[in-house]
């Protein structure tokens, strides 16, 4: 049946339905026309709502289209089930049909439908508006049957679907509220989660393994705020707890008002590669350090157990007469170690001395019933380890030289995460115990990039300064060539970092081809190269340079696709630009970076403007140093005004700086420049002892000023006698703790080392509060507060600024505000410069503002001719 049929079929009973119903029948015609269309033609989809959009009335291939039970449809709504609709004049919402319909108009046209899957159903439909015996609507019937496109549709999506569900990653869809709504079935084969374990969770939530730290979830929020796509390399958990690395690609999806719609999320499973680049490069950096073999070990096993909390780690050496020698083991007791002191190997001696003896891996399940521990399972079962898993250390020549094992506290065979972790684990404990015969080895990995296999940063500065040694007596001349890569992220982000990394091998063997045997070339970091060239004539170092570009621009194939790389490079040359290799890198970083401004795939030398602009920063450094010693520099104070009351809630000292021919100089200016070089510290003690100094002296003039607050940077922090240094200037000024309010900055958050954390608690219970700045940005979140002691959070500028226009500002700052109340710490909102912001404010419950609207910061002078005058 057509729906024109049934339109003409319905006719009658709409017209009987605008008459009045039947006396007999309370419910009106309405209740008639909604059982006609459930004994309707089975081949279409009958169902009807009440006039609020809930659903009353389905038929049977309704239900079996959407997926629902007839019990489940009971809880739906149209805005749960459709959310498109267009009759040809363009899509619109579902509520501005919705009022047509209220108004007694019907709608014809294709609507979109979310199944219970949450895949989409399209059908082609026919809304009728039906009346009750007041006139009233009261309930709205659909006719539909599927879309004359369904079938194209259906065929797409299909395809779609299985290009989708056949690829090695993790495909997950959420909606704008973070909830899952679908997941490929790589999401499943990766995770182990099913759809119906997935839908409707937030993504982080389910990936956290239930962690109460909640690392993995709260990196997955972050995600959600990135508007222009998110890439970052996560640790996660599958269905079963047990640890993955991936990297995460996220992308919003957005409507047509810029809405947030859906968020897809594509997961890569990165584990053996990350698993071994963390193991690696802890193992490698220790053994660098000169770390003992028994500290590199006790790392291993602990990295390995964080990474694997289930299983207990245990590395043993076998000496060259074949005794057992336990080198660590932090989770098993100290007494199962001592017993294992100079057992010899053999057939039956557990896992461990077994695994040694036939030089191959021995799992054994079950330690109660293996014959393997026959003499030794008074060891491990007391201590409730059941499972053993232990694999030769060999050396490089096939000597076992130790063993590697887990220990489990249940019946079980390791899995494949496992098995990756021992693979990694056995391969560096190897490297461990090889280190003085393998010395070479060590230094290769040392001193050499493992991708590329050219000299890394540390060996590279070393040969770039005996080059620049040999050059100098003989005054020749030294280029250093900076290469970057251009739009490299995106070759990672879009083809994967496989297809990055066969890259970047290309471009080095590309790189050593043009080399002369007397030039050098190494790679930095990431997409970084640099190539030295001594004895260069200097008529031929811009040929020389061209040459590289069109080298490295020619064609490159990887896995059947073609890629056309371009470098920008930057050029400095000793000893016009530097006569060391640290000024000459960066000469030369900063020419490259001038290559990319000018638009990429080009060359650039160290200019005079670019030296001049050296020249002005180590000027205005000197000039810095003067001014710190002749006491130049100036507090200025701006206070910090109780929003309900007006009452004055505490000042802050800002550093000014009026330098004698540059005029005033911006603290956005020196003060980064004061990090750079070393001042901080001084610029910081200088700072608190000053605010300290005039906070005594405006007591002393009868003005009460509760505090001053004084901001120090992590150098600061790092000052072991910074609490007696401040205790000794508190008493000095006659000042009490609670007089000094010190402001956290996130470089002190970003450097909180067990130094500065006892450092910060030292000052907390000398009684000295601390303010966390700018909370709400950058790195300052509430796992920060979690370890530092604070008294108070400062709202930063840029959400106040915002308040008037920005519903996200709003939102953040209300969130901020909440984050105070619940710590009990007051919030004090910097930036406010207008009534409007200070009404939000106090609606919101923020203690105190500070900003224009009160006052500038002033000089001491004019502050107080300011507090004066408010009485």
């Amino acid at each position: 049946m057509k729906p024109e049929q049934l339109l003409s079929g319905l006719e009658p009973l709409m017209l009987d339905s605008h008459l009045g119903g039947s006396d007999t029948n309370p419910q009106g015609t309405a209740w008639h026309v909604g059982n006609y269309l459930t004994s309707m033609d089975r081949a279409l989809l009958l169902f009807d709502f009440d006039a609020t959009g809930s659903l009353l009335n389905g038929n049977t291939n309704f239900l079996a289209a959407v997926g629902y039970t007839r019990e489940e449809a009971q809880a739906l709504r149209h805005d749960m089930l459709c959310d498109s609709m267009d009759e040809g004049k363009g899509t619109g919402s579902g509520e501005q049909v919705w009022a047509r319909l209220r108004r007694g108009q019907h709608f014809s046209g294709t609507c979109r439908y979310r199944k219970k899957d949450g895949s989409f159903l399209w059908i082609e439909a026919t809304y009728l508006p039906l009346t009750d015996d007041a006139g009233d609507i009261a309930r709205v019937s659909v006719i539909s049957r599927k879309s004359i496109a369904d079938a194209e549709r259906q065929e797409e999506i299909r395809l779609l679907m299985l290009g989708i569900n056949e690829t090695g990653n993790a495909v997950a869809v959420s909606g704008c509220d973070g909830r899952i709504v679908y997941v490929n079935d790589g999401f499943q084969r990766m995770l182990g989660f099913s759809r119906g374990d997935a839908l409707h969770q937030d993504l982080g939530e389910l990936l956290s393994g239930g962690r109460p730290d909640g690392g993995t979830r709260e990196e997955l929020h972050r995600r959600v705020a990135c508007r222009e796509g998110y890439h970052k390399d996560v640790l996660v958990y599958d269905r079963g707890g047990k640890p993955l690395w991936v990297s995460v690609m996220a992308n919003s999806v957005f409507d047509e008002r810029g809405t947030l719609v859906n968020i897809v999320d594509v997961l890569t499973d990165i584990t053996p590669t990350k698993v071994h680049e963390v193991l690696q490069r802890r193992v490698l950096q220790a053994m660098v350090n000169e770390a003992s073999v028994v500290e590199v070990m006790n790392m291993v096993c602990r990295e390995v157990e964080r990474l694997a909390p289930e299983v207990a780690a245990s590395v043993v050496r076998v000496d060259d007469a074949g005794l057992l020698r336990p080198l660590a083991a932090p989770s098993l007791p100290q007494a199962y170690s001592d017993a294992l002191e100079g057992v010899a190997i053999g057939p039956q001696v557990g896992a461990c001395g077994t695994s040694a003896f036939l030089g191959r891996p021995v799992i054994v399940p079950d330690i109660a019933t293996d014959p393997l521990w026959d003499d030794y399972r008074h060891l491990p079962l007391p201590e409730e380890y059941k499972a053993c898993w232990s694999s030769p250390i060999k050396s490089s020549d096939g000597r076992v030289i130790g063993t590697f094992a887990f220990y489990f506290r249940e019946r079980r065979l390791p899995d494949d995460f496992h098995h990756r972790l021992v693979d990694v684990c056995v391969y560096l404990c190897a490297l461990a115990l090889e280190r003085e015969e393998a010395r070479a080895r060590i230094r290769q990995l040392a001193f050499y990039d493992e991708l590329t296999g050219l000299p890394n940063r540390n060996l590279l500065l070393a040969q770039a300064e005996q080059a620049i040694a040999r050059a100098e007596p003989e005054r020749k001349r030294v280029a250093v060539l900076f290469l970057d890569l251009d739009r490299f992220k995106q070759v990672n982000d879009t083809l994967g970092h496989p297809i990055g990394d066969a890259l970047l091998r290309d471009v080095a063997q590309r790189l050593r081809r043009l080399a002369r045997a007397t030039d050098i070339v190494g790679r930095l970091s990431g997409d970084e190269f640099v190539m030295l060239m001594p004895e260069f004539e200097h008529g031929r170092l811009t040929a020389a340079a061209e040459h590289i570009l069109v080298a490295l621009a020619q064609p490159f194939s990887v896995g059947g696709i073609t890629l056309n790389p371009s470098v920008s490079i930057g050029i400095s040359v000793f000893p016009e630009n530097g006569r060391d290799m640290d000024t000459l890198l960066r000469h030369a970083d900063m020419a490259m970076y001038q290559a990319k401004t000018a638009g990429r795939n080009r060359i650039s030398f160290f200019s005079a403007e670019m030296n001049r602009q050296a020249q002005e920063r180590l000027a205005l450094e000197a000039a810095l140093r003067d001014a710190l010693e002749a006491k130049a520099l100036r507090l200025h104070y701006q206070p910090q005004v109780g929003l309900k009351n007006g009452s004055l809630y505490g000042v802050e000292a800002l550093a000014r700086w009026r330098h004698p021919t540059l005029g005033d100089i911006s603290p956005a200016r020196f003060v980064p420049l004061a990090e750079e070089c070393g001042l901080i510290g001084d610029l910081g003690d200088w700072a608190l002892r000053e605010a300290c100094s005039q906070l005594a002296i405006w007591r002393n003039n009868g003005l009460r000023v509760p505090s001053v607050s004084v901001n120090l940077s992590a150098t600061n922090f790092h000052n072991l006698n910074l609490p007696r240094m401040i205790a000794a200037t508190l008493a000095e000024f006659g000042l009490a703790p609670a007089d000094l309010m010190l402001e956290i900055t996130e470089g002190v958050v970003l450097d909180a080392t067990a130094g500065t954390l006892r450092t910060i608690a030292e000052l907390h219970r000398l009684g000295v509060r601390l303010s966390m700045d700018d909370f709400g940005t950058g790195y300052s979140s509430l796992g920060h507060l979690r370890r530092l002691i604070v008294d108070e959070l400062k709202l930063d500028r840029s959400f106040v600024q915002g308040l008037e226009s920005d519903d996200a500002a709003r939102a953040l700052t209300s969130a901020v505000i909440r984050i105070g109340e619940s710590l009990s710490l007051p919030v004090v909102a910097e930036g406010v410069e207008n009534e409007e912001q200070r009404r939000f404010l106090i609606e919101q419950g923020c203690a105190a503002g500070q900003g224009f609207l009160f006052s500038p910061p002033l000089p001491a002078g004019d502050l107080e001719e300011w507090l004066r005058a408010r009485g």
